[in-house]
């Protein structure tokens, strides 16, 4: 049992403010997954939300979830899993794009927002992880930061993308330290090699991933779209 289990008691209730501390996460982040019902919360008459320590503890077991089986066990029976959180539809594209075209064994899957992220980053355990550090719903740097203070990150590799700047994205140094960063204009020169070397072995021992009977003339509008943004 972690030390969130043990602060975590399912009949108490919680701040908004006790909840975000707890799960490292901006208050608006926590307001935003009640409202969409990802929390379970009843409101006091001045208007504050109460958040229900039982649906708390269940978003937790929901966020880390993974099979019975040993990692290695596990990883060695499955393609190889990336998880790309990013809400732009043209990224989401080219990534996709860069995927097919480069590593068939890879299996993509993509989520639009950081919450839906972090629940699926519970539910696949991927080998590597990929986010844009600006995010609706919570932001990228919350969301790596939770993931680290709640060990939920294990061996997972973790590449973030950007369109800030250098300046720009000095407010999210806390969470970028020792992570390899991609500037968005750089994606298509920089994203094929790091996976490679993030993902290495795994890759040639891994199985194909199922492949979308497409997924040719999608390798080939890869190979012409990197052309035009390199």
């Amino acid at each position: 049992m972690t030390e969130i289990d043990t602060e975590v008691q399912p009949q108490a209730t919680y701040t908004t403010l006790e909840v975000a501390r707890l799960l490292g996460m901006a208050v608006r982040s926590v307001q935003l997954m009640v409202d969409r019902g990802d929390l379970q919360a009843w409101r006091t008459p001045g208007g504050h939300r109460r958040i229900t320590g039982e649906s708390l503890r269940a978003w937790i077991e929901r966020s880390r979830s993974a099979p019975a089986h040993s990692e290695s066990r596990r990883r060695s029976h499955r393609p190889v899993r990336v998880l790309l959180i990013e809400d732009s539809s043209h990224f989401q594209q080219l990534v996709r794009l860069l995927v097919q075209q480069h590593f068939p064994q890879i299996q993509l899957h993509v989520a639009d927002d950081g919450i839906s992220g972090l629940v699926s980053f519970g539910q696949l355990q991927p080998d590597l992880l990929i986010v844009d550090i600006v995010l609706p719903g919570i932001d990228g740097a919350s969301m790596i930061m939770g993931l680290r203070n709640h060990a939920l990150i294990g061996d997972c590799g973790l590449i973030v993308l950007t369109a800030l700047n250098d300046q720009e994205r000095s407010e999210y140094a806390h969470a970028l330290h020792g992570v390899t960063v991609v500037h968005k204009p750089d994606l298509v020169r920089e994203l094929p090699g790091l996976i490679e070397r993030m993902l290495g072995a795994r890759l040639a021992a891994a199985p194909e991933a199922a492949v979308n009977p497409a997924s040719a003339p999608a390798r080939r509008r890869a190979a012409a779209t990197a052309t035009l943004q390199s």
